[in-house]
């Protein structure tokens, strides 16, 4: 064989040697890299969401921070801002969030009549989509004040009413080891309030991912279908219900509260098959509910809440009348 010869058989075998271990790298890399991505939702998807936004002091920090941890989130902003800071709706939309609307100007609307009602949510649908190209399909009602008008409203601009599971308490001074402590809380397909402009929040993102990858759970968008957190392509992830039958228990806890009414979640434990008796204490009247089937007695102090199929937690605004004490709950299966 001469020396080209020789010479071209040592190339051919080198360059096939060389192919032969960077195939065997991909496929080791694919082996390896496949497991892992599916593990890390493997606990599904929660809702982060912020409201009241864009703002200019602090929007562009709460996306740098955002982007820079791997979460997504759904920003539900007013109108009044959206129309005023609309590069920064972009600078949303560009970052990979989800948009939603929170009214014009974040009024008490159960207060107002339909025409009002139409015109806030109208206006706000307008600004974003001027600013984005895109109308939003989500809606969360300022101070989670719902009610029969307001849902029709919605239903007539094609939006889903979205409330929440956790309350950060971010809006009432928590710290920023409390609104990561609330955030510790989520479970598949919840939902967590917080707000676009607290530095407490801005500082809590870091650590929310850290928590969040922990337990195996990544952030999604929230379904328009069903207003619960779903993958970001829409889909929601196969587990394992809660187990039916047996015992429940029903645990309060606090909400926004206001000079005339208050906010409560119950959260149930032990069962997806229960029933929730509150009694309230004269003259206090809940005057919303959400994330719960609801009936009353006779009488209009005993209610019965029973799941609409938004998960184990409900809420409602008590109208308390003077009398701040929280109802009394019990819990059975059903």
């Amino acid at each position: 064989m001469s020396m080209r010869k020789r010479r071209s058989v040592l190339v051919a075998a080198l360059l096939g040697a060389i192919l032969a271990i960077c195939l065997a790298v991909t496929a080791t890399s694919a082996v390896a890299s496949g497991p892992s991505l599916a593990a890390a939702c493997s606990a599904g998807y929660v809702g982060l969401t912020y409201d009241d936004g864009p703002n200019a002091g602090n929007t562009a920090n709460l996306l740098n921070a955002l982007r820079s941890n791997g979460l997504r989130a759904t920003m539900f902003n007013t109108g009044q801002n959206a129309q005023n800071n609309q590069a920064l709706v972009r600078a949303q939309r560009d970052a990979g969030m989800w948009i939603g609307n929170h009214s014009w100007s974040h009024p008490h609307l159960t207060q107002l009549g339909s025409a009002q009602m139409t015109s806030e949510l109208q206006r706000t649908q307008q600004a974003i989509q001027q600013a984005t190209g895109t109308a939003p399909r989500l809606f969360r009602p300022p101070y989670g004040e719902t009610n029969a008008t307001l849902r029709s409203v919605e239903q007539q601009l094609g939006l889903t009413e979205v409330l929440w599971d956790v309350d950060s308490q971010d809006w009432n001074g928590a710290s920023t080891a409390a609104i990561v402590q609330a955030a510790g809380r989520l479970q598949n397909g919840q939902v967590i309030l917080m707000h676009d402009q607290y530095a407490t929040t801005l500082a809590a993102v870091p650590q929310i991912a850290a928590n969040l990858s922990s337990r195996n759970l990544c952030a999604g968008m929230i379904s328009p279908v069903t207003g619960r957190a779903v993958a970001p392509d829409g889909t929601t992830p196969p587990t394992t219900p809660p187990p039916g039958g047996g015992t429940c228990t029903a645990t309060i806890s606090q909400g926004q509260q206001w000079s005339d009414r208050f906010n409560l979640s119950v959260t149930v434990s032990g069962s997806n098959s229960w029933i929730v008796t509150v009694t309230l204490a004269s003259p206090q009247k809940v005057i919303a509910t959400w994330n719960g089937s609801a009936s009353w007695s006779s009488g209009g102090n005993v209610m019965t809440v029973r799941p609409n199929g938004s998960g184990n937690t409900f809420g409602l605004t008590i109208q308390h009348g003077g009398n701040w004490n929280w109802p009394s709950v019990s819990c059975r299966t059903g």
